[in-house]
């Protein structure tokens, strides 16, 4: 798959998250969180939860931080000012997240690893609710939207989950590095420094594109809008892709 360079930039960040669909970039650095814009800069930290586990910022107006030390979470307004702090382990029902994401109608994703169980916790109600069974494989990568939570065990089986429990097998994949689910079809994944592309809905869905890209060696990618960003430790580079 073809690739066209659009911009490349240098940077000074412990990990760059990504972009959102307003044009502001997401970075970490030095445990502070920031939300960068041309000339506008919001910034998060919160010493006493320790390091920052994960961001989801699909809803760039409620911004979930995850400190799974402190099995505590974070949500953020669009200013990066906190809405709400929820710890837990003081939750009625026992609760140890490994795993959490933005969903739908106030909820949270959320991987219980006390139960083995996918479940919703709705932050308004202070409510918790599972809503798959058990897994019986280990959590290898997860991934999550508003309505789906997909995950690949050990063995490399992929699944999804959506906010009603129904889990669907989604086939297997090859081995790999990093992934990103970028529709309930479609995934990029990377290998020793490779980038690939795969469309399981086809009926040629064993094929597997290399998409080209000019760096050697990289940290970590993400796709939106038909944008290819790819991060090391000093820089960034934007492609645009079109995904077939």
């Amino acid at each position: 798959m073809k690739t066209t360079q659009i911009s490349h930039f240098n940077t000074d960040v412990d990990e760059f998250l990504g972009y959102d669909s307003f044009g502001f970039s997401y970075q970490i650095k030095n445990n502070v969180f920031s939300k960068i814009k041309e000339k506008e800069i919001f910034e998060y930290k919160n010493v006493s939860l320790g390091e920052i586990s994960k961001v989801d910022f699909q809803n760039p107006l409620k911004l979930v931080l995850f400190y799974e030390d402190f099995n505590s979470v974070v949500l953020l307004d669009n200013q990066l000012n906190k809405m709400t702090e929820i710890n837990f382990s003081l939750n009625n029902t026992p609760i140890v997240v490994s795993a959490i994401g933005m969903s739908t109608q106030n909820q949270l994703w959320i991987f219980n690893t006390l139960n083995q169980q996918i479940g919703l916790f709705d932050y308004l109600k202070n409510e918790y609710k599972t809503v798959s069974t058990p897994l019986t494989e280990a959590i290898k990568y997860c991934q999550t939207d508003f309505n789906t939570f997909y995950w690949i065990d050990k063995k490399n089986n992929f699944f999804s989950c959506d906010i009603f429990g129904k889990v669907t097998s989604l086939g297997k994949v090859a081995d790999f590095d990093k992934f990103e689910v970028i529709s309930p079809q479609q995934y990029i994944f990377s290998k020793a420094n490779l980038l690939y592309f795969k469309d399981i809905s086809k009926s040629n869905s064993d094929a597997v594109y290399e998409i080209e890209i000019l760096k050697k060696s990289f940290d970590k990618f993400c796709y939106k809008d038909q944008i290819l960003s790819i991060f090391t430790s000093k820089e960034i580079t934007n492609y645009k892709i079109v995904i077939p």
